[in-house]
């Protein structure tokens, strides 16, 4: 099993991601891997463009995850007191922005929010907004398959105590979610950061973010200086998700 584990592993995500690494200290790459030794590409990497970049990726990833979580969490509370026919249909549209290609989300975006009252257009929000958007389902169906397992006699035993239903939410209901809510902040958070496609077709200049000036480096040639970037970026990804996973692992000994 440990075999069969490290065959398909290493080939199709391990290694990737070390040639990533290496090229990001290389200063040489005519063979197969990379050669030669520096660190001068993480001085381009960590100031400058690239850190306003990274503050901004890690600015519309919380926000964008902040909006989807709340949507996500409401749509799949009303949901869970729908029909079955009427609750596939809810879970059918939350869906749908994900079965498309990012780039029609993008392109719905840009035609929809281009023109008052919704002019979003040119402004960090129309940016924010599709993130929201491809990550909301995420949210939405790690929540409503947290509900499916949520065992109701919990709520039936505080409502039964005289506990009116806003507060079997915030007291009961929530809080035995908040495991599945982190997880899903979590989810959230990582896809907004390494979403590209919607972001080169609604990014104003003066809101960039990061794996969009991966994409710029790399296609003007500075191939090392892109592979250090990209791993600021995953690094950053990396430490968010650690400590969400903490809070997580707390939430779960609740």
């Amino acid at each position: 099993m440990w075999a069969v584990f490290l065959v398909l592993f290493l080939p199709l995500f391990a290694l990737p991601l070390l040639v990533v690494l290496g090229a990001s200290f290389a200063t040489h790459w005519s063979g197969v891997l990379p050669s030669g030794f520096t660190t001068a590409h993480y001085q381009a990497a960590t100031r400058g463009e690239a850190l306003r970049a990274l503050t901004t990726s890690l600015v519309t990833a919380v926000t964008a995850s902040l909006l989807a979580l709340t949507a996500g969490t409401w749509a799949a509370l009303a949901a869970a007191a729908l029909r079955k026919r009427h609750r596939k249909v809810m879970d059918a549209l939350f869906v749908l922005p994900v079965a498309v290609p990012s780039v029609v989300v993008g392109l719905a975006i840009l035609v929809a929010f281009s023109q008052p009252p919704f002019l979003l257009n040119g402004t960090r929000w129309i940016v924010i907004t599709a993130h929201a958007v491809l990550v909301t389902a995420f949210a939405h169906q790690s929540v409503s398959a947290a509900l499916a397992r949520l065992d109701p006699a919990y709520e039936q035993a505080a409502a039964s105590l005289g506990a009116s239903p806003a507060h079997v939410l915030w007291r009961v209901k929530l809080p035995l979610l908040l495991p599945s809510l982190t997880a899903a902040a979590g989810l959230c958070f990582a896809l907004s950061m390494g979403e590209l496609s919607a972001t080169m077709m609604l990014y104003p200049p003066d809101w960039t973010p990061l794996p969009v000036l991966v994409h710029a480096a790399t296609d003007r040639g500075a191939l090392f200086t892109g592979s250090a970037v990209a791993v600021v970026l995953m690094a950053a990804t990396l430490l968010v998700l650690l400590a969400v996973s903490r809070v997580r692992t707390r939430a779960s000994y609740r």
